[in-house]
């Protein structure tokens, strides 16, 4: 008894801290937007999968947690074993989503390049998952499927959304040549996150006697998993690859001043010109030592 005490209490510091490593992740990149009022080098692709992946994802996390007929139909299917999902889980989706969502409002009033946009594939794949989940739903309505297949096919849908988003990021990177725009602090806070969330749901499964309890919420192992390879990925791009720190992106103030003061120094010097030939020559002589 005191040795599942003692691991209780390990599980809920461990996804506590979890929740505060991966919640925090989301606040470098919008800061990074916001300090240089500008979005480029940042993928629009991510940021709308995002959105929808966390709208998924909380929508798991809260029917699992409140609901008591999906935790019902959890323990038919699971040999009466209580699901793993736990309070930290649901905060941190739903603190997630509200981020995501800030930072999605941001790509509409900071400066972007004229051709960053979502790509086709994005927005056939948001079209499918969303046509999807209203098929999958109206099944369990008509009741040829459970509520709970629905979550799971939320589920998965974050799953895959997950490995999908990081790709438009990895590629801009490499096209670019540079990760400017692309916060690393939201990276290693990422992979901090990513670590404990999986070392708290083994500890849970482990505490429990039960290791289909990870099975069960492949979900949140599968996102921890994934977190940890794709960052592994990013940190190798900005420690090791791509070491030039130069913002090449220049904030359109920036371009603007640089440009009147281009023009400036021009008007300046054909005024000179202008005015040295207009002397007379008797003057011109004199200066030039004749």
């Amino acid at each position: 008894m005191e040795i599942t005490g003692l691991g209780s209490f390990t599980s809920h510091v461990i996804g506590w801290a979890y929740f505060i490593a991966w919640s925090a992740s989301f606040y470098p990149q919008a800061f990074l937007n916001y300090r240089r009022k500008s979005v480029q080098g940042l993928s629009l692709d991510f940021i709308y999968l995002n959105v929808l992946g966390f709208l998924c994802y909380s929508v798991f996390n809260l029917a699992f947690f409140f609901n008591t007929t999906i935790q019902d139909q959890y323990r038919d299917r699971n040999d009466g074993q209580d699901n793993l999902v736990r309070s930290n889980d649901v905060f941190f989706a739903i603190h997630a989503l509200v981020l995501s969502t800030f930072t999605l409002f941001q790509t509409f009033f900071y400066k972007h390049d004229k051709d960053q946009s979502v790509s086709s594939p994005t927005k056939v794949l948001i079209f499918i998952t969303v046509a999807g989940a209203l098929i999958v739903a109206a099944s369990a309505i008509w009741g040829s499927a459970q509520w709970i297949d629905f979550l799971y096919y939320l589920g998965y849908i974050k799953l895959g959304i997950s490995f999908i988003k990081y790709c438009p990021q990895v590629y801009l990177n490499y096209s670019a040549q540079s990760t400017v725009g692309w916060s690393i602090h939201n990276i290693l806070l990422d992979f901090t996150g990513g670590a404990l969330s999986t070392a708290q749901l083994i500890l849970d499964a482990y505490i429990s006697g039960d290791w289909s309890g990870i099975s069960g919420d492949i979900v949140k192992f599968g996102l921890g998993f994934l977190s940890i390879a794709f960052d592994l990925i990013f940190m190798t791009q900005h420690y090791i690859l791509y070491r030039n720190r130069d913002d090449f992106y220049m904030p359109l103030s920036m371009v603007e001043s640089e440009h009147q003061s281009l023009v400036v120094t021009q008007s300046k010097s054909y005024q000179s010109i202008h005015q040295d030939q207009t002397r007379p020559a008797s003057m011109r002589d004199l200066e030039l030592g004749h």
